[in-house]
C-alpha cells in the first residue's frame, strides 16, 4: 500500500513540476511578445512622425490651395498622440490617430504626384513604405501576442499578469509609388488583412 502511495505522490510531483515548467515557458514567451509589441509600437510611432515631417515639406513645395489641405492633414496627424507605450487607449486616442493618418494618406495620394523635386518625392515614397512596413510589423506582433493570450490555460491561470492586451493600429496602406491610378483610401478593399 505504501508503494502505491509513493507512486501516486511521485506522479503528483511530476505533474506539478511539468505544469510549473509549462507555465514558466508561457510567461516568458508572453513577456517576449509584449516586449516585441512595445518595440514595434515605437518603430511605428517613429515612421508616422517621419511621414508627417516629410508631408509638411511636400506641402511647402506645392501651390497655396494644395499646400493648405496637405499641411492641415499633416498637422492633424502629427498632433494626434502616438500609439501608447502601454497599449492602453485612453478616450479613443488610437481611433482619432487612425482617422488623422487616413486623412493624411488621402491628401498624399491626391497631391503627392505634384511633387517636382525628385529627392523629396523619393523621401515621400520611402516614408510611405516605411509606414506600411512598420504597421505590418506592429500588427503581426499584436496578433501573435493576442493568439497566445487567448489560449484557454493562459487565460484561466492569468499568465499574462497585468499587461494590457495590445491593440491593432489599422490605417489604410498608401498606394505604391509606381502604381497606376490613385489610391482608393476611402475603401476597405485596400486594407491589409491581418
Amino acid at each position: 500500500m505504501s508503494g502505491g502511495v509513493l507512486a501516486l505522490g511521485a506522479l503528483l510531483v511530476a505533474t506539478v513540476a511539468a505544469l510549473t515548467v509549462w507555465c514558466l515557458t508561457r510567461v516568458r514567451r508572453l513577456h517576449r511578445l509584449h516586449a516585441r509589441v512595445e518595440a514595434a509600437r515605437a518603430g511605428l510611432a517613429a515612421a508616422l512622425a517621419r511621414r508627417v515631417r516629410i508631408a509638411l515639406q511636400v506641402a511647402e513645395s506645392l501651390d497655396a490651395p494644395r499646400a493648405a489641405s496637405l499641411a492641415a492633414a499633416a498637422t492633424a496627424a502629427g498632433a494626434g498622440s502616438a500609439p501608447a507605450a502601454d497599449g492602453r487607449d485612453p478616450a479613443g486616442t488610437r481611433e482619432s490617430r487612425e482617422m488623422a493618418e487616413n486623412a493624411l494618406t488621402r491628401e498624399l495620394a491626391a497631391h503627392g504626384a505634384a511633387v517636382r523635386d525628385p529627392t523629396l518625392a523619393a523621401e515621400l515614397d520611402d516614408a510611405q513604405q516605411l509606414v506600411v512596413l512598420a504597421r505590418r510589423v506592429h500588427n503581426d506582433a499584436v496578433r501573435d501576442t493576442r493568439v497566445l493570450r487567448s489560449r484557454r490555460m493562459v487565460r484561466r491561470l492569468h499568465l499574462h499578469g497585468t499587461a494590457p492586451e495590445p491593440v491593432y493600429f489599422e490605417i489604410v496602406d498608401p498606394e505604391p509609388a509606381g502604381s497606376r491610378g490613385r489610391a482608393d483610401v476611402g475603401s476597405t478593399r485596400h486594407r491589409t488583412v491581418m
